[in-house]
């Protein structure tokens, strides 16, 4: 759909996902690193949906993907039967069962954790290998790196007991690629990894695939970079667009010089303005640090390719915009605009709201109607 075309249905906004795209993503990733590519596809896929996302990539070929929680684990699990699934956010006490029953494997990030497992797989229980997570830098979740390397010298204690079939760390500062920390992690990594060779290890996450020096291993573990969000901030995006956000306007108004706009009339017009309400607000997961008042800038909205700036706050369910410059016609009832696509790319859309592109494709809505291309 162009931003001047008319939908006619009932749908306020759209979201457009291209799975085509975001396999693509996938596989120019693990072509960079020369080595297996998993997918990260917590927070429903960056806001695209987990069903749609790993139903894409597992019939790409995508043999491992990771989640934050046990019940994104689930969801992935009925779309990918035969895919390897760790769960990030480590083993909670009592949890072990879960996971045999659904096949998932565990990220285990303390020794607390790996006695629990080892001891469940002790009884006999069928598991998949879980993993193991040394911290190298973010001081979050892991072992500490003099724990995970003690524990990779007594060769035959725990982390055999364990099973642990990966080895892993996360980067604190992978997409400022000058930063230091990141020859640090690096270099302890690769002490642990060479304590546990017999172990496939992962370190690269989305901007880690861009650093020099990195080692693939066996398994890298992008994420954000799939979804069409940049890993090279400060230089062109490599990845190909995956998502696209539409809203349409519900009405057109005129106002006068010095009137006051939205909630808490936090925005002035400035002479006479010409001025459009869009179906969406911070209830679709739009910031409402988006908002754009008389002392601070926020968000924009493309009409026909015009930048459109937000007016005011951005309210539950809508959103006021300063279609003054668009061309002539194309603010009318009913017609689209632009929040998310061609040059609104995911970091412009995260600056102009005062966040990140993370933020904004995890806070998509479940209000928009979705449209899946590709895949």
């Amino acid at each position: 759909m162009s931003a001047n075309q008319i939908d006619t249905g009932a749908d306020g906004a759209t979201l457009t996902v291209d799975l085509d795209a975001l396999v693509a993503n996938w596989r120019s990733l693990g072509a960079r690193a020369g080595t297996e590519a998993a997918a990260v596809i917590k927070a429903d896929a960056y806001g695209i949906g987990i069903e749609p996302a790993a139903t894409a990539l597992a019939k790409a070929g995508c043999k491992s993907f990771f989640v934050a929680h046990v019940s994104e684990g689930i969801r992935a699990r009925k779309v990918a039967p035969e895919a390897t699934i760790y769960v990030l956010n480590g083993l909670l006490p009592g949890a072990c069962g879960t996971y045999a029953e659904h096949s998932l494997s565990p990220v285990l990030g303390s020794h607390e954790e790996l006695l629990e497992w080892a001891s469940f797989r002790q009884t006999g229980a069928q598991v998949r290998p879980a993993a193991l997570h040394v911290d190298t830098a973010m001081n979050r979740l892991g072992l500490w790196q003099g724990e995970g390397l003690n524990l990779a010298r007594e060769r035959s204690g725990v982390v055999a007991a364990a099973g642990i079939g990966l080895l892993m760390s996360h980067f604190a500062s992978s997409e400022v690629e000058a930063d230091p920390a990141n020859a640090r992690q690096i270099g302890a990594f690769a002490e642990i990894a060479a304590a546990l060779p017999e172990i496939p290890a992962s370190l690269k996450n989305s901007s880690g695939h861009f650093l020099k020096d990195c080692p693939s291993y066996q398994l890298t573990r992008p994420g954000y970079a799939l979804y069409g969000g940049n890993p090279t901030p400060g230089r062109p995006n490599p990845m190909k667009p995956v998502v696209g956000l539409e809203a349409r306007i519900l009405q057109i108004r005129e106002v006068e010089d010095g009137m006051q706009i939205g909630y808490n009339g936090r925005w002035t017009a400035r002479g006479r303005r010409k001025l459009a309400t869009i179906c969406l607000g911070y209830a679709d997961g739009y910031p409402r640090n988006a908002s754009w008042t008389d002392t601070t800038t926020g968000g924009t909205a493309l009409l026909e390719g015009v930048p459109c700036p937000f007016a005011g706050t951005v309210s539950m369910d809508l959103i006021i915009i300063d279609v003054t410059d668009a061309p002539a016609g194309a603010a009318r009832r009913g017609a689209s605009v632009t929040l998310i696509g061609g040059p609104l790319d995911l970091e412009t859309v995260g600056a102009g709201a005062k966040t990140i592109g993370y933020e904004i494709l995890t806070s998509l809505g479940r209000r928009y109607a979705r449209r899946y291309i590709g895949g």
